[in-house]
């Protein structure tokens, strides 16, 4: 997978991505992360990006030469057309779904913007896709790039060491992820529930799957019409739900 960013600040990436899982991965070829500094295409000799909005209004817009300029850059490079993704409180929401989408995904770009927004020229020339990371405004655009590159690379094949280290996460399946342990057994007087400790497979199996449908019932309960349900599924849940009030079934 390769990704390229379109971003005043690319030195915040290479903070953040500069260590841990995907430096490896890209150490590895696994992934490509090329982090553009619009502000080398801007034609200005003060690298001027931005500039007031037409019509008049607080704030400063930025301009489309220069993202323009960069983009096509990446364009002649690769000899292709990318997939361009604009970060915006506008876009739709950014899920687990979109991940999986994106991740399948050979090369993509993502803008990010600043100040009052981007010229709307760019976007209706250039960009594929708007996404938003909630119903909330950010600095800038980098931040939400930042969680979608690393929501996205994650999946791709060999990034992490097993398939099953996503698959089992949270929300992969439209369910939160059930609880986990590890060592010491006790711990301020709590146990780790000793099905953990059985060494059955298959029963583990099944209690972790349980206790990700009572999770996902306690505390996202919207999840629960869109998830992948089974048979088995959908009649521990009526049981759960018949008996939650007296039953002690998720561990303290």
């Amino acid at each position: 997978m390769k990704i390229d960013v379109l971003t005043l600040f690319p030195e915040m990436f290479e903070a953040v991505f500069g260590v841990s899982v995907l430096k490896n991965a890209v150490d590895n070829n696994l992934l490509e992360l090329k982090y553009i500094n619009i502000r080398d295409y801007s034609d200005d000799k003060h690298k001027r990006v931005d500039d007031y909005p037409y019509g008049s209004g607080g704030g400063m817009v930025m301009q489309p030469a220069p993202i323009y300029n960069a983009y096509k850059n990446i364009e002649k490079e690769c000899g292709h057309r990318p997939y361009v993704i604009y970060m915006s409180p506008q876009g739709k929401l950014f899920d687990q779904s979109k991940a999986i989408e994106l991740s399948k995904r050979d090369h993509m770009v993502l803008l990010c913007g600043h100040y009052e927004g981007i010229d709307q020229r760019i976007l209706d020339e250039i960009v594929d896709e708007e996404i938003s990371m909630g119903d909330y405004v950010l600095t800038g655009g980098e931040i939400a790039a930042m969680a979608v590159i690393d929501a996205c690379a994650r999946m791709v094949p060999g990034v992490l060491d097993s398939e099953e280290t996503f698959t089992h996460e949270s929300l992969f399946e439209g369910l939160l992820e059930y609880p986990q342990y590890t060592r010491p057994p006790e711990f301020l007087g709590r146990e780790v529930p000793e099905i953990l400790l059985s060494g059955h497979h298959a029963n583990i199996e099944r209690w972790r799957r349980q206790q990700a449908l009572i999770v996902t019932e306690k505390k996202r309960p919207d999840l629960l019409a869109n998830a992948n349900l089974s048979e088995e599924d959908i009649a521990f849940l009526k049981k759960y739900l018949q008996c939650k009030e007296n039953c002690d079934i998720i561990p303290d």
